[in-house]
């Protein structure tokens, strides 16, 4: 006899789950980043965990989203072959409406980051539709459903090789995880697939990253195969980099490695990575036609007694409406920073469309003369928030725009998350600027100081509008200073050397 999954039931959940992802984050993750948190020893990526714990609680607590970038939404679904779908509709379409109303619900309203057309018009579509979709039929009468909202920071990492049969997987991932930069907001986990083909392996790597995080009890029973042996491997190695929180150098890149195979061709060995980033957003659950998926939220007891809050003796008050160019220069590298006053936004299309004007000799809308733009693209806020969270974006992006926007707009200074690139630091040092890195993950603590918002400019491109912030006490870390020094270099060296001479793993 079939179970009937009714169209509303299926579509509820899909929608009902998204909300869930977007303020919860699974206890797993929760649990492995408290004990990081408590064994870290270097103080700037402690105090990076602690804004991502502190933002964690306080989104559980108030329902809102994690991270700015609230993803690209990744549906998993095992059918079970005596189910039937009581719809006209298509899975893709019915997952699609799952999305649309998840995205768009006016107590929680998520931020639209999916664009049609990937290569001309790039169209913002507005509610984060479509999602990708992957669809098993298996054996059974119930519908397993995973969803995951994939932010682009980290999705941008992903890496794919075609290893030779007798090419070292460890050699290769710890080749290439330096490579990867701070973008995917570490400490996250690593997805990695092995064998089948070249797009096996890449839903393998994905797939994985929907595994309950367990290397802590991993760690304290011992592995018990080939595969547990290589994460624990993996897991200490990669660690052993010292890139750390943000990839400001500490103990903790990586909470654990997940390793997915299948069977290949004796020619090939396909590898593929997937990072997953602070932001970690995923649920699991099943339907069998008795109604909707109820998601049961986690006791707030699961969250550490970790409150971050304004350190006034260790961190440098800045007044952002009187800033110059020599305040700006007599900045340390990684000295923390409290910001207060206006500051203007702007990320890769505001960018590109202040390139196109400044060709045209067309007069910009903004004055940037001594301000400090904030590469974020915010949530729409609600009830009585000025803003919704807030957090920054990948500053590599903007790499290639940096030495326009200090040589002839009369910028003199950049907040971002993550390292910049060699052109962009020999721009600032060139100019004499400085780039300040704002913590990924910590979007909604972030938007608390926040204090007016309002659209200056280029108001069609929604949240890459140019925007003008009022703020209060926003903490920053001086990453690139005005002599270019850069401490995503000098942290994680100080820090591999650091783990080099600690005689045993370090773990909880």
């Amino acid at each position: 006899m079939s179970v009937i999954i009714k169209e509303e039931d299926f579509i509820q959940s899909i929608a009902d789950g998204i909300q869930f992802i977007s303020y919860y984050h699974p206890v797993d993750y929760i649990r492995h980043l408290a004990r990081a948190y408590e064994r870290e020893e270097s103080p700037a990526a402690r105090d990076a965990m602690a804004q991502i714990l502190t933002n964690s609680r306080m989104c559980a607590e108030g329902k809102r989203p994690l991270c700015q970038d609230t993803g690209i939404v990744n549906v998993f679904l095992k059918i079970g072959m005596d189910v039937r779908f009581d719809t006209r509709r298509s899975l893709q379409e019915l997952c699609d409406e799952g999305v649309r109303r998840g995205y768009t619900n006016p107590d929680n309203p998520l931020r639209a980051s999916v664009l049609d057309d990937p290569l001309f018009t790039r169209k913002n579509t507005r509610d984060n539709t479509p999602c990708i979709l992957h669809v098993d039929l298996v054996p059974g009468d119930k519908v397993d459903v995973q969803i995951a909202s994939k932010g682009g920071g980290s999705e941008n990492k992903s890496k794919f090789v075609m290893l030779n049969p007798s090419d070292s997987l460890v050699d290769w991932v710890l080749k290439t995880v330096p490579t990867m930069g701070a973008g995917w907001c570490p400490p996250g986990m690593l997805g990695i697939g092995v064998g089948g083909t070249a797009e096996k392996a890449m839903l393998m790597a994905k797939q994985s990253l929907m595994e309950d995080i367990d290397m802590y009890e991993l760690l304290a029973r011992g592995p018990q195969n080939k595969l547990e042996e290589l994460r624990i491997e993996l897991y200490e190695k990669v660690n052993a980099l010292g890139i750390g929180a943000q990839g400001l150098g500490g103990l903790t890149t990586v909470l654990d490695i997940k390793i997915k195979t299948f069977p290949t061709h004796a020619a090939s060995k396909p590898v593929a990575m997937i990072p997953n980033c602070a932001a970690t957003r995923h649920a699991h659950f099943e339907l069998d036609g008795s109604g909707p998926a109820r998601l049961e939220p986690p006791s707030l007891s699961e969250w550490p007694e970790v409150h971050w809050a304004p350190d006034y003796n260790k961190s440098r008050q800045v007044d952002l409406n009187t800033l110059t160019k020599e305040e700006v220069a007599s900045w340390k590298p990684g000295q923390t920073l409290l910001l207060s006053g206006k500051m203007l936004t702007g990320r890769d299309a505001a960018h590109k469309r202040i390139q196109d004007m400044l060709a045209k000799g067309e007069k910009l809308p903004v004055d940037f003369t001594n301000r400090v733009i904030y590469y974020v693209g915010p949530v729409d806020p609600v009830r009585d928030e000025v803003v919704g969270p807030a957090g920054p974006t990948t500053a590599t992006r903007m790499d290639k725009f940096t030495d326009m926007m200090l040589e002839k707009t009369g910028l003199i200074s950049m907040i971002g998350k993550s390292e910049r690139g060699p052109v962009a630091i020999e721009a600032i040092k060139k100019h004499g600027s400085a780039y300040l890195m704002a913590v990924g993950g910590a979007a909604y603590l972030v938007s608390k100081a926040i204090r007016d918002a309002k659209v200056l400019a280029f108001e069609d491109l929604g949240m890459e509008a140019i925007y003008e912030f009022d703020v209060k006490d926003m903490p920053v870390t001086v990453a690139v200073d005005a002599q270019g020094t850069s401490v995503h270099t000098t942290g994680p060296k100080e820090w591999q050397a650091r783990i080099g001479k600690i005689p045993v793993a370090v773990e909880g």
